[in-house]
């Protein structure tokens, strides 16, 4: 891998990462068009630049994790059914981040999908006493960790799966989409010390060169991430997410069409 395919990738996460389009699939996408070859240390990569990504949250919501305990406590509902699902079925998932064809119908499944979410949810969802939801309750929160399961199958976008569960919760657009960013710090930051650990148990080391690859795919990651993430809470509060199920039809009917022309886009 070089720098460049490494800037690519880097931009792909960051401006895909907390958007419902899947940042895995965008990448493995993009890894298939550059002919980046599906090393261990590829697929070491496009998971562990999502820690510069997500670090982006946390600059953004600082002030919300100063918040009380039961914030802490709430994340960590919403992310024990991924740790449960993702430990069962790691094999299949890592499988599964090979095949190209998977997320051209993930993509465009998840797309119908989102055409019609805010018809299904309309703004603005409230509770019993006329107030907006801006932050589930515990039991919300695992309801949302189950739908983050979903996301385990690249191009399903974890971001899409958990705003739909927030959503189902009768969390406004903001607060389902905010809580999705606040529950991908959990989530990647695991996968990420699991794939490391993986790769170190499988006899794998990194080089020097290795090492400036991820920590600059980081940095790149992490600036574009906080330009994303501010364009996204303002759009979709304002215009919902039909421009997202729209964008992912397209990209996930001409994956499939190609595929079925006979174009070769699988990782090699």
């Amino acid at each position: 891998m070089t720098y460049w395919h490494a800037l690519i990738l880097a931009i792909v996460e960051g401006l895909t990462e907390f958007l419902p389009v899947s940042s895995t699939g965008h990448m493995i996408i993009a890894s298939a068009l550059m002919g980046i070859p599906a090393t261990a240390f590829t697929k070491l990569y496009l998971v562990v630049i999502q820690l510069g990504a997500i670090l982006s949250v946390l600059v953004i919501y600082w002030r919300r994790f100063l918040q009380s305990f039961d914030f802490y406590l709430k994340l960590l509902v919403a992310f024990l059914p991924v740790v449960v699902v993702g430990l069962t079925l790691k094999k299949y998932i890592d499988i599964l981040l090979e095949s190209v064809t998977t997320v051209g119908l993930m993509l465009l499944l998840g797309g119908i999908v989102l055409m019609f979410v805010d018809k299904w949810f309309p703004q603005e969802s409230t509770e019993e006493g006329g107030h907006p939801v801006t932050m589930p309750s515990f039991r919300q929160a695992l309801v949302i960790g189950v739908f983050q399961c979903l996301a385990v199958v690249p191009g399903v976008s974890r971001s899409a799966a958990t705003i739909i569960g927030g959503l189902t919760q009768k969390l406004t657009r903001k607060a389902a989409a905010e809580f999705a960013f606040f529950l991908a710090m959990p989530t990647m930051a695991a996968a990420a010390a699991k794939d490391l650990l993986d790769f170190y148990q499988d006899g794998g080391r990194l080089t020097g060169a290795e090492v400036k690859l991820i920590l600059f795919g980081n940095v790149v990651a992490f600036v574009v991430a906080l330009l994303a993430i501010r364009l996204f809470i303002g759009f979709v509060t304002k215009f919902g997410f039909r421009a997202f199920g729209i964008y992912r039809i397209i990209v996930g009917g001409i994956l499939l069409v190609m595929i079925g022309l006979g174009i070769d886009l699988q990782l090699i």
